[in-house]
């Protein structure tokens, strides 16, 4: 299996690292074309764009111009290590060992909209650039006209070499139009995790986070290489509901 999950806005570059391996972003070069434009925008530009306060904007705006290669470990750190949200707060990668580090760098991807697509130990900046921006540029009026068919030709390139599996698809759906299905050499698999609230199963945002981020965790810790592994995920509660499933979405619910 291949899964892709979604980055996060906050960030951690403070807390020590469990791990010194480091690799390079496949897709850095054009970032770097990316962050030419982005440096040109003035901090109250960057707010607008984003639409966020005068201080978050003035921050993001301090990052685009200190952006510059080469990444080191002195100026930049590990896409699953920097990355701190309510996925990566279920994936919890500080605790994971060597083991656990290398079958993550096979089988799991993180889209982002600075990076395309990035290997849990690709080092990478300080940034914040949600995929959904509408940010025009040299390609495009958006970012996801700048990316194309860029991330998905990298998916592929990363399917064909586990052997063409299911990508399972645990990132929100902002970040997945960024893939074009149709151009995958893979089927798609999507769990989705509900909880019963008012007489009804329903997608709680920041449980089902939690949950993309953990069933990563389940798959990584346990080096599950086929989908049907998945219907076994217990994890905090949850448990495969067929009766409410589809061939390309598996739901996955709780009572409590």
């Amino acid at each position: 299996m291949l899964l892709v999950i979604s980055p996060a806005k906050n960030l951690d570059y403070d807390s020590a690292t469990p791990t010194t391996k480091h690799t390079k972003a496949a897709l850095l070069e054009r970032a770097e074309e990316l962050m030419v434009d982005l440096k040109q925008l003035a901090p109250q530009d960057v707010s607008k764009l984003m639409n966020i306060s005068d201080k978050l904007g003035s921050l993001n705006y301090d990052r685009f111009q200190q952006w510059q290669q080469p990444f080191t470990p002195a100026n930049a750190r590990q896409a699953v290590l920097a990355f701190k949200g309510d996925v990566y707060l279920g994936l919890d990668a500080y605790t994971f060992n060597n083991d656990d580090f290398a079958f993550a760098q096979q089988h799991l991807r993180i889209l982002s909209g600075l990076y395309g697509l990035l290997k849990p130990l690709d080092l990478i900046q300080p940034y914040r650039l949600e995929m959904g921006t509408k940010f025009s540029n040299a390609r495009g009026k958006d970012l996801y006209q700048f990316w194309g068919e860029t991330i998905t030709q990298e998916l592929n390139k990363q399917l064909k070499k586990l052997g063409n599996p299911s990508l399972i698809n645990l990132a929100s759906g902002e970040y997945f139009k960024s893939v074009k299905v149709k151009q995958l050499n893979s089927t798609v698999i999507t769990p989705m995790f509900k909880d019963w609230k008012n007489d009804q199963y329903k997608i709680i945002s920041f449980f089902a986070k939690k949950a993309r981020g953990r069933m990563s965790a389940y798959i990584i810790k346990n080096k599950l290489t086929a989908p049907e592994q998945l219907k076994d995920y217990d994890w905090d509660g949850y448990s495969y509901n067929e009766a409410m499933s589809s061939e390309s979405e598996w739901v996955f619910t709780r009572r409590e």
